[in-house]
């Protein structure tokens, strides 16, 4: 699962490049199926980050310790309430985590808004979908979550290995609270970026009105 995870932030970075210069097209060229397909692209994306969050989670609840981010941030006797939480306890899985809650608001927002204003919705999808790709960015290339866990041998060549158990996680993450305060101090912070996106999106398009 973690080639699947880490290939699947890889087709949601290709999506969300494409989202963005398809959107780009579309706003130049007016095209009504470069318009759809930008949108499609974004949803694309934001699925892709769905399943690269689950499984994520999912080597949390396997106890797959060839994962380095897995031992970094967890162990046997976790509870399976604080394996949830394992997610956002570093820096890659919290990067991950918010592009996963940042593509819960694209997604609701290129489902809602499809079949409405038609003039400011690709300058909207064009916004969000940029706001995506860095964080993609990040997700892919800088702190990735899918790291193996591997170790230098014979002559300095790295060989993968599987520990028998993992580190465990940050005693100081283990309350109910700081379970639930990342998640809503993060929910905030990305659902900015829908209002961001729509203000930007009308000014680019000098949209008319009050709207």
């Amino acid at each position: 699962m973690d080639v699947f995870g880490s290939f699947a932030l890889l087709v949601a970075f290709v999506c969300a490049v494409y989202a963005v210069v398809g959107g780009i097209a579309a706003i130049i060229t007016r095209h009504p199926l470069l318009v759809k397909s930008a949108r499609q692209a974004g949803m694309a994306t934001c699925g892709l980050i769905f399943l690269a969050t689950l499984s994520l989670e999912y080597l949390f609840f396997t106890d797959n310790f060839s994962s380095a981010y897995v031992v970094s941030h967890s162990n046997r006797d976790l509870p399976a309430f604080y394996k949830i939480a394992a997610l956002w306890s570093g820096m890659e899985g919290s990067l991950l985590f918010w592009s996963f809650l940042l593509a819960v608001y694209v997604l609701t927002v290129l489902i809602a808004y499809r079949n409405k204003n038609g003039e400011l919705m690709p300058y909207v999808g064009v916004v969000m979908a940029g706001v995506q790709l860095f964080f993609l960015t990040l997700n892919n290339f800088v702190e990735s979550p899918f790291k193996a866990l591997a170790s230098p041998g014979a002559g300095g060549v790295m060989s993968f290995i599987t520990r028998a158990d993992g580190n465990g996680l940050n005693p100081l993450l283990q309350y109910p609270e700081m379970v639930i305060h990342p998640p809503n101090l993060y929910s905030g912070y990305t659902g900015f970026t829908i209002p961001f996106a729509f203000a930007l999106g009308a000014l680019l398009a000098r949209y008319p009105g009050e709207k």
